[in-house]
């Protein structure tokens, strides 16, 4: 297999175990707060309990995060030095900040997680609203890189050498705004529909008392509020996202589209396969006009067709395909959460066992959604690895024997994943929430996460 091939599948396969992790320690302390602060506005017991169990499942999923991410920066430096050669020189700061961010976030939650009752209720939610600002923190800064990548701004390369750096353009690139907030709407997102699909297995098996579904259904409800409004949030930044691609990455857009020839009143294309044979789409099905308006909201807006560049310049036109899957997961999640709790809240029926089905796999969903919106940003740039400034195969290493190590490091991922789950599954059976819902050990108001004296 080629080098260049191997060093991006191994990068792409350890960023891919990472991603999962990475996304639910930005997701879940948002939920850990929206709980906390719940709690402490109705005194209800359940919220408190809420927290204080997220809070352990996140500790553990932390402890795989951290390092599968060292791993990756690691890799990055290993697999990619003609890449880092540029980056240190023009945009290290988002990297270096990044460790202050975790050392926020490791902090707080070490004072939230040891000393929470020792807190006052206001300082509790302070602790985990640092813990939660230092995980989006981090998410943002590392973004920022991604960003940089799709759209650099503040240095000149020429014959492969670097000059006129400009830091602070290259941090503030044209795609940070928009990419950075669709990674953390779609991350608390995830955290949340992760929460709603725990919350709807549990309501799905029998034999609960009545105070257990009572807690299964709080946490359901906190899911589906924050996960419905988050996944409307993500698909309008969507719109915003391939509004950025017109501008700055027409080819990426056009491949996402399937879309061949330069035209106005350009059709949206939606499922079937990109055929450069016959420079269109089979299969798929056309809506008149819709990629124009998603473009630049006009329907006489003329997008760019992948004709107008060179083909081996063009993105994989399998690309298409992700961007379709991210988009059904979306609307698919918006759906079931906006159904759920109209069917709930607003029919006042009791939601059947079949629609509980459908909303225990929306964590799934939401973590396939986010694989593929990753893959689809990161592909959908190639040949290029900082756009139109340098080829992948200029940024990969030489070295070569990068096979044993694909195959040993894929092995380890999937023993990490099947030991996450093992332990996970370990703890809270050892730790039912039956225990700590005894009416015997009521939660007072100034004891947080807590649950009994």
């Amino acid at each position: 297999m080629d080098n260049v091939v191997l060093a991006r599948a191994l990068f792409g396969t350890s960023m891919a175990f990472h991603i999962i992790f990475a996304t639910l320690g930005v997701g879940i302390p948002i939920m850990v707060l929206f709980a906390e602060l719940m709690y402490h506005i109705r005194k209800d017991k359940y919220y408190a309990i809420l927290a204080k169990r997220w809070t352990k499942g996140f500790a553990i999923i932390l402890g795989v995060a951290i390092p599968s991410g060292t791993i990756v920066g690691v890799m990055l430096s290993l697999l990619f030095p003609g890449f880092m050669a540029i980056v240190g020189q023009v945009i290290a700061v988002p990297f270096q900040v990044e460790i202050w961010a975790f050392l926020l976030e490791a902090l707080f939650m070490s004072i939230y997680v040891y000393a929470a009752d020792r807190l006052s209720p206001l300082l509790r939610i302070v602790s985990v609203f640092f813990v939660a600002l230092g995980a989006s923190a981090s998410a943002v800064l590392i973004t920022d890189a991604h960003a940089w990548m799709n759209t650099p701004r503040g240095f000149d390369l020429v014959n492969g050498v670097v000059s006129n750096v400009d830091p602070i353009a290259a941090i503030f690139s044209p795609s940070l705004y928009t990419t950075a907030l669709h990674v953390l709407s779609s991350a608390y997102m995830t955290g949340a529909f992760v929460i709603v699909s725990l919350a709807a297995y549990k309501l799905l098996k029998r034999g609960r008392s009545a105070e257990e579904r009572e807690y299964h259904s709080r946490s359901l409800l906190l899911g589906l509020v924050v996960g419905g409004a988050l996944s409307l949030f993500t698909a309008l930044n969507g719109h915003a996202t391939a509004q950025m691609l017109h501008h700055y990455q027409p080819e990426k857009l056009a491949a996402a589209e399937g879309l061949f020839e330069t035209t106005d009143h350009a059709p949206l294309a939606i499922f079937g396969v990109a055929d450069p044979e016959s420079g269109e789409v089979k299969g798929g099905i056309e809506i008149p006009g819709a990629l124009s308006f998603l473009a630049g909201n006009s329907f006489d807006t003329v997008v760019k067709g992948l004709n107008e560049y060179p083909e081996e310049l063009w993105p994989p036109l399998y690309i298409h395909t992700l961007f379709n899957i991210m988009v059904v997961i979306g609307m698919v999640l918006i759906g079931l959460s906006f159904g759920a709790l109209v069917w709930r809240y607003v029919l006042k029926r009791t939601l059947p066992r079949w629609g509980l089905w459908l909303l225990a796999s929306s964590g799934t969903l939401s973590l396939i959604g986010i694989e593929t919106g990753w893959i689809f940003s990161c592909t959908g740039r190639q040949p290029w690895t900082i756009y139109h400034m340098q080829l992948t195969k200029d940024a990969a290493t030489k070295t070569g024997n990068l096979g044993l190590l694909f195959a040993l490091f894929v092995g380890i991922y999937v023993i990490l994943l099947f030991l996450t789950a093992f332990v996970l599954l370990y703890y809270f059976k050892r730790h039912p929430a039956s225990k700590e819902l005894n009416p015997q050990m009521p939660v007072l108001d100034d004891e947080g996460v807590r649950t009994h004296v």
